[in-house]
């Protein structure tokens, strides 16, 4: 279901939610409105969910605004609440994860915009905007998620211990 924003410019764009792996990620602004610059998305993350370990070909910010996340970056694991900001240069291994027993949220941008797009429009699943909770989780189709990262220049790496 895609909801639709109106941007400063009057313009109506499509405004997506997807769920992947406990994660609800609603696009505020996609590539196509920033002339491929940057994509930012809002991220609402279930307790003990977030992202495998991996690397991208883009840069990517993140900034909590509630709960905590824990951010694993090249090897080793920050704490981050709400006002903190973490930056990941291309190439570089990161992950995240709410480790609370609430769910956690941050604004994450991407850039320059398009590869997260693709990937997510291309493995999550679609849902109501205006959801706030985490549908059934089943288990993910690693081959499938493997070869989606790969098309949009993100190497899955094996779970740190």
């Amino acid at each position: 279901m895609d909801a639709t924003v109106e941007n400063p410019d009057g313009m109506t764009v499509p405004s997506k939610t997807l769920h992947f792996l406990g994660n609800l990620l609603t696009f505020r602004a996609r590539s196509a409105q920033t002339g491929g610059s940057f994509s930012l998305a809002e991220c609402q993350t279930a307790p003990g969910a977030g992202s495998p370990p991996h690397t991208q070909r883009d840069e990517e910010a993140f900034l909590v605004t509630e709960g905590q996340f824990e951010f694993m970056l090249d090897g080793k694991t920050h704490l981050c609440g709400p006002g903190d900001f973490v930056h990941v240069a291309p190439n570089t291994p990161h992950a995240f994860r709410n480790p609370g027993d609430r769910p956690a949220r941050m604004l994450i941008i991407n850039l320059p915009g398009g590869f997260h797009e693709g990937f997510f429009d291309a493995v999550g699943d679609v849902v109501d905007p205006a959801t706030t909770s985490f549908p059934p989780m089943s288990p993910p189709d690693i081959a499938m998620i493997a070869a989606a990262a790969s098309r949009y220049g993100i190497e899955l790496l094996p779970p740190t211990a």
